[in-house]
């Protein structure tokens, strides 16, 4: 059951004098990404096919990743009426695909799955409360929050079967904390790289993978904040088994903080460079 529907959104408070320019392509790669959430639904459920619980849940987590596409989406249109939302995201289908056919988690186990799927939701939930708090549109604004709601939701999903998970499987935490680590690591990969390609290049410029995480990055990054940082690295620790609060909790945050700093000068530069 979703907790809200696009028709629950204000958009007859869209004001296009205070849209960020900024933020506009940010949401269109974000919106590719989002929409993509049927294929992920269905690869989970290859996964855990023997899992009648989860598989209940993902189904009505993919519509609610649909959801976020499409409001999304709408919003950029607004901001944008020259952009094709539609023609945009079959652009991004027809070149990107997850593998459907998959019978085991890329990642080694349930559990592994799991922890994956945690830090996405990780990710997603502190990047919309980061876009939301610093964008002064207000219809942005209040679709950020509510997709920001459901994102820390679905990591108390992903969590909670987590633990279950592991309660079978037994992984160690030297194992957790490499998959959570090598699923952030992926944050630079095809997926969103693809994503900003599909969503702001003219058709018929080639796709370069490197030119486009550094604009995606460059950009996105530069809406961060320290307390973002710190939030997004309590639900790691929590969901790898280490204390989410403490020193070792508040050092990886301001180191992490400060390499979010570093990374996006120098994906901007990068961007610069090639501009």
């Amino acid at each position: 059951m979703k907790h809200w529907r696009i028709e629950d959104v204000d958009w007859d408070r869209f004001a296009a004098d205070k849209v960020d320019p900024a933020i506009v392509p940010l949401v269109k790669a974000a919106a590719m990404v989002e929409r993509n959430g049927t294929d992920y639904a269905i690869y989970l459920n290859n996964v855990f096919r023997d899992d009648p619980e989860f598989g209940r849940a993902v189904e009505n987590w993919s519509l609610e990743e649909v959801q976020h596409g499409d409001a999304l989406g709408r919003w950029a249109t607004l901001a944008d009426p020259s952009w094709d939302y539609k023609a945009a995201f079959a652009r991004f289908r027809e070149g990107y695909r997850i593998p459907l056919e998959a019978e085991a988690s890329v990642r080694g186990s349930r559990t592994g799955e799991m922890i994956a799927r945690c830090m996405v939701e990780t990710g997603t939930s502190s990047y919309y409360t980061a876009l939301g708090e610093a964008t002064g549109e207000p219809v942005l604004k209040q679709v950020c929050r509510l997709v920001a709601a459901d994102e820390f939701r679905h990591f108390k999903l992903f969590y909670d079967h987590m633990r279950r998970w592991l309660a079978r499987e037994q992984i160690g935490l030297p194992r957790r904390l490499r998959i959570a680590v090598g699923r952030i690591g992926e944050s630079e990969d095809d997926e969103l790289a693809f994503a900003w390609h599909c969503a702001n290049d003219p058709p018929g410029l080639p796709y370069d993978r490197a030119r486009c995480i550094a604009a995606y990055m460059g950009r996105a990054m530069a809406f961060y904040r320290r307390h973002h940082l710190e939030r997004s690295v309590g639900m790691i620790f929590k969901t790898v088994g280490l204390p989410p609060r403490g020193l070792l909790s508040d050092t990886s945050a301001r180191l992490s903080w400060h390499f979010v700093q570093y990374r996006q000068r120098r994906f901007a530069r990068r961007t610069a460079a090639a501009a």
